[in-house]
């Protein structure tokens, strides 16, 4: 057994990364529980995640990855009972889903819920604020062609791929700090696959920070600078993308791969 994979299985819990020098973390999860009714399903999770920083989230499913996503965007369910989540110096654990959402979090969910009815654009401009302070239509066209070629179009007719860029730009066209994604590859073909990464990696680029959740683990690693492991609502794994990338037995062990 690897040492590696060794201090894994004896230390469960691992602890949170801390920041570099006195100032707090951009973000900050701490000591969380959440339950779905009588479901456990977070159990004590606590990490932190520098400004800019990319953090890929895997585990098996029913790990408890789309429940943290959903506790850090203040939804109603999963239902919080104990913990903090701070981002940006705010505490998000004291705010309603709204509030979150206009202090910067903005989480892009698996179904994408593209508003049936309405264009590209005006999907779009629904998502912005007046006067805006996110991205323009203009630079979200510029970073995302195919839908600036299809503004008029229905969004509710795009292709799965097309869909998935529109529930990204439509994230960006507020002013967040923080970008959710849950399983943006899930039903893409892989030559969708690697076209959504690279408009992932070209947000990197701007600085986001970003929490991703995905089953196709190694192309989230690929992008990510960390990686957090969860196995049964607890996280047993904490550190670089690159350590999961390169330990085999690791990966077969938590992420089936």
């Amino acid at each position: 057994m690897s040492k590696l994979l060794k201090d894994v299985k004896d230390k469960k819990q691992v602890p949170a990364i801390k920041s570099k020098g006195s100032a707090p973390a951009f973000f900050s999860c701490w000591d969380l529980h959440s339950y779905y009714g009588e479901s456990y399903i977070v159990q004590g999770i606590s990490f932190d995640i520098r400004e800019g920083e990319v953090l890929a989230l895997l585990g098996r499913n029913g790990a408890g990855k789309t429940s943290t996503l959903r506790s850090i965007a203040r939804m109603d369910e999963p239902h919080i009972t104990h913990g903090e989540i701070w981002l940006d110096h705010k505490p998000l654990h004291t705010m309603p889903s709204h509030e979150a959402a206009q202090h910067g979090v903005s989480l892009v969910p698996e179904d994408r819920c593209i508003i049936q009815g309405l264009t590209v654009e005006e999907n779009l401009q629904l998502a912005q604020i007046a006067p805006p302070i996110g991205w323009s239509l203009e630079r979200i066209y510029e970073h995302f062609p195919r839908l600036a070629e299809r503004r008029t179009q229905m969004g509710t007719t795009l292709s799965g791929g097309e869909q998935q860029m529109l529930a990204v730009a439509r994230a960006l066209a507020r002013d967040i700090k923080l970008l959710l994604l849950d399983e943006p590859y899930e039903g893409l073909a892989p030559v969708i696959v690697q076209e959504i990464a690279s408009i992932i990696d070209n947000i990197k680029k701007q600085g986001i920070t970003t929490i991703i959740v995905e089953q196709n683990a190694v192309a989230a690693l690929r992008l990510a600078d960390r990686a957090l492991i969860l196995d049964t609502g607890t996280i047993v794994f904490d550190g670089t993308a690159k350590e999961v990338l390169d330990n085999e037995e690791l990966r077969h062990e938590y992420l089936a791969i």
